[in-house]
């Protein structure tokens, strides 16, 4: 019976629950098993080790990494009767939005590890190729090594992730968001990288603290589903690049996904390809381009990317009739 009370305690925490279930998927490490549960290391650790000591998690060393994983003996013989139980109630939980959060954050923590080869070995069970040394943070930063260098803006630019990969090409990078507290850490982030050609402000994609006519390119990488008003910061986008700018977009299509408001802060559910156009194309932006960016299967969100162009002055006037074809100014209404 002191087995059984104990058995019951352990499983009477909602976290250590969670655990159970992402740790049925796959094998995790603790870094990663943060990441999917939005908890502190701290917390995560201790229930791995509460878990492990009562055998239900068991604990496995590859190369440099700790991985853990469901205990064998709790579902590969269908001996035990607890996991019947545990499957059932998180099968009536599937559609709650903590675990859709954390579904969604399982499959991130997935496509990254497939995306970056992180963990190379010889097991080739799912028929690909593994290439050591290939990952798409190497062939980011390659590509930026054949852009000109340019002043960037990177607007909403979170904990500086994008805001440290565009500093390692760009002439100047001034990065923009709404939170002091991320950008202090955003601000440390770069620091570790010893990169100094950074400026970090605070304040609104519908605001921008950054003056007219000095970017070469404004980034919006999922920043726009978080404004209060998308035209509004379309708009700001438009007056802060040069003419020639362009704006860069990656965010969401529309998606069903309600719990991010509350996780994530999303104001907006994603954009229709349809809608972002029209959104860029009334802010003033030509050359608008909309295409899939990613999507995997069973992923609810997929990727959208979106450019546009700052009209030059040429291109203006001619459009409002300034100039004529060949360039030269148009006759006034005067001379006629």
């Amino acid at each position: 019976m002191k087995e059984a009370s104990a058995l019951y305690r352990l499983l009477g925490d909602e976290a250590r629950l969670r655990l159970l279930r992402v740790l049925d998927k796959d094998r995790f490490n603790v870094k990663e098993l943060t990441g999917i549960l939005g908890l502190a290391q701290s917390g995560v650790s201790r229930h791995l080790g509460l878990l492990k000591e009562s055998e239900l998690v068991v604990e496995e060393r590859d190369g440099a990494y700790s991985f853990y994983r469901l205990a064998p003996a709790v579902k590969a013989d269908g001996s035990s009767p607890l996991w019947p139980l545990l499957q059932s109630q998180f099968d009536a939980a599937a559609g709650s939005a903590i675990v859709k959060a954390d579904e969604s954050r399982l499959q991130e923590v997935l496509r990254l590890r497939r995306e970056n080869f992180e963990h190379v070995g010889p097991d080739t069970r799912d028929g690909r190729q593994l290439v050591p040394g290939r990952s798409w943070a190497a062939w980011s930063r390659a590509l930026g090594m054949l852009l000109p260098p340019l002043e960037v803006a990177d607007l909403g630019c979170g904990e500086g992730y994008l805001t440290v990969e565009t500093a390692r090409w760009a002439k100047q990078v001034t990065a923009v968001d709404r939170s002091a507290g991320v950008l202090t850490r955003a601000k440390a982030l770069a620091e570790r990288k010893k990169l100094s050609n950074i400026t970090w402000k605070k304040g609104e994609l519908e605001k921008l603290p950054i003056d007219t006519n000095t970017m070469d390119v404004a980034l919006l990488s999922q920043a726009l589903h978080h404004a209060s008003e998308p035209p509004k910061a379309l708009d700001e986008a438009l007056r802060i690049l040069k003419p020639g700018g362009r704006l860069l977009i990656l965010d969401l299509r529309p998606h069903d996904e309600t719990w991010v408001r509350e996780k994530l802060g999303d104001r907006w559910f994603g954009f229709s390809d349809e809608h972002l156009s029209g959104l860029l194309t009334r802010a003033g932006f030509t050359d608008v381009r909309v295409t899939l960016g990613a999507r995997r299967t069973n992923d609810p969100f997929a990727v959208l990317l979106a450019i546009g162009t700052k009209r030059t002055s040429a291109s203006a006037r001619k459009k409002s009739g300034e100039l004529r074809r060949d360039g030269s100014p148009a006759a006034s209404r005067r001379d006629h």
